[in-house]
This record gives C-alpha cells, structure tokens and sequence, in this order.
C-alpha cells in the first residue's frame, strides 16, 4: 500500500513568504494546457501557452519539450517552463524565469517513484555542497485541454533551480569552455562529485563535453567563484539508486546495469580523494535521512533507496580498499 504522506509538511505561513527553493514542503499546483500537442512537438520544440494554477493565483506560463533522451523513451516528456510573461510577484514564483520541470516518463506507478528517487539524489547533493542544484517538489493536476473531458491526471514532479540562480547565490557566473583538465576544477567540489556519483550509482556523466554542444559538460555545468571551478552535477535518472526501467549503462563500460557502482572520476591527489570520501562518510546520517525522510515513496522505494545507499557505505566502510579501488578507475 502506498504510503503517501506528506514530505516534510510547513507549518503555517503563506506560501509567498519564502522563495521557490527554500521550502521543502510539497507544492500543490495545476498545469492545463495542450499536452499531446507539446509531447508531439520533440522536433520544433515550440513554446505553447499554459496556465499554471498556485494557491489559488492563476499564473500564464510558456510550456516546452526539453531534454535528449527522455524525450525519445518517455510517453510524458520532461519540460521547461517559460514564467516571462506573468505576474509572480506575489507567489512562490516570485522572481522564477525559465525552470526545468522533471516528470514522470510513462503512467505506471513505478515512473512517478522514480521522479522521487531522482529528486532524492538532487537532496543528497545539497547534503554535501552549497554548489548544488535546489529542487522543489510538486503535486500537479495536469489538464490536458487537447482532450475535453478526461480526467486530470495527478502526479508528483520536481522543478530544478537554474543555473544562473544557482550560480548568483554561490556568488559566482556559469562558465563555459571546450575541454577541463583536473588541474581546472576545485579539488573539494570535484571529489565531492565524483564519490557523489558512485554513491548513487550514476555514470551517464562526463567531464569532456554535453552531446547537444561542443562545451562542457554531459549533465554537469561549471560555475567560477573566487577563480575557482566547481563542477556541478545534475541529471540522475540513469542512476542505479533511480533504477528505471529504461537506463541502461554505456557498453563500454562493461557493467550489467545501472545499480552496478562505476568510480569515472578524474585523477586527483590522494588526500584530496580521501578528504572527499571522509565528508560523504560523515554525513552517512543525513544522507539516509533524506531517503527515509521521503514519506511519498512507496514501501518498496524506501526499501531499494535505503539499501542501495547503506550498501555505498558498507563498502566505503574499508576506506582504504576502496580508495585504491578509486584510484585504479580514475581517468
């Protein structure tokens, strides 16, 4: 039986009185627009208007197809949303431009539980780095006006903070540049990074460049602070802790699936690489909180997010062993 509780409920106050990504709280929406016409639109990728309802302001809003390969294996694509042209000023959206809008992939009930375990994973980020994507949690009433009379459809979705945003509250600017060296990256942030990624199991990551532009990087982006470049991940649903049904692992990388850990972190100085696993080791509490915290999941998704992330630190329990593990993978 699904256990739909709520996720770390607010208590009190008015929704406006703190920004979009400072409340973890669930954010009870709807979008009603032309659905079938957006998903049908992967080519083109037209803006399409939608309106989107908060607490009871009716906000207008430009709705896209995003995204690469969801986009191809996914009945209910991944979108942006375009807030340009409305009045947020007196809602949670206050401020709110352009946002990613991470959704289900298909109706089956497994596809929503993977939005939540790929949210978890941005959660688990934010344990370990300031230098991290903030998401927001939502409900949605989705309304397909291309279809009068079907029922709405409810479902949970994450909305993903920009980069420029991300980038403005670290107090720096989004780099861009054809190729990184290890000796261009933050040493800290980049070994947060790389033991981040084995923990929950993600290897559809690089550091050489994105497959839609000749920049850096595939699901990850710099940010320059202070003269410093910090690699920011993003992107988890090929991860093992997500699991869907359809990631598969690159074959070169000669794992079976996606739960297989595969370290693809660069080649860094040993204290640097162990002071990275040390953090993520002491933080072993809250990074379990933040899946069992998850009170939406199913019985069946806490089961896999807890067992698949103690299995990270039942490994990482023998530092050394796994640090030479670390070190013969590195690139």
């Amino acid at each position: 039986m699904r256990r739909l509780v709520c996720l770390l409920l607010l208590a009190g106050g008015v929704a406006h009185a703190s920004t979009l990504f400072e409340d973890d709280a669930v954010l009870d929406v709807t979008l009603e627009g032309p659905f079938s016409t957006v998903a049908d639109d992967t080519a083109d990728r037209r803006e399409h208007p939608f309106s989107l309802t908060v607490d009871g302001a009716v906000l207008s809003v430009d709705v896209r197809v995003r995204g690469i390969s969801r986009v191809v294996v996914c009945q209910f694509p991944p979108l942006r949303l375009d807030f340009s042209s409305s009045d947020t000023s007196e809602t949670v959206f206050s401020g709110q431009r352009r946002l990613k809008l991470v959704t289900h992939c298909k109706k089956a009930a497994d596809y929503e539980e993977n939005v939540l375990e790929e949210y978890a994973a941005y959660r688990i980020f934010n344990v370990l780095s300031d230098v991290s994507f903030r998401v927001r949690l939502l409900r949605i009433r989705y309304i397909d006006t291309d279809k009068p009379g079907r029922d709405a459809l409810l479902r949970y979705a994450f909305l993903i903070e920009s980069k420029d945003a991300m980038a403005e509250r670290n107090k720096g600017s989004v780099v861009e540049t054809r190729r990184v060296t290890k000796n261009y990256l933050d040493e800290a942030q980049a070994g947060l990074a790389y033991v981040f990624q084995f923990l929950i199991g993600n290897t559809d990551w690089s550091l050489v460049r994105a497959i839609d532009r000749d920049i850096c990087c595939h699901n990850g982006v710099l940010v320059g602070i202070d003269n410093r470049h910090f690699f920011v991940p993003y992107e988890f649903d090929r991860a093992g802790l997500v699991n869907a049904r359809y990631a598969k692992p690159d074959p070169g990388l000669r794992i079976s699936r996606v739960t297989r850990r595969r370290y693809r972190g660069y080649c860094m100085s040993s204290d640097g690489l162990r002071d990275a696993l040390r953090t993520v080791v002491e933080r072993q509490n809250d990074i379990v909180q933040v899946i069992a915290g998850l009170g939406v999941l199913t019985d069946r998704g806490l089961e896999h997010g807890e067992k698949y992330v103690r299995s990270f630190f039942k490994v990482a329990s023998d530092e050394e062993k796994l640090l030479r593990k670390f070190e013969s993978r590195c690139l």
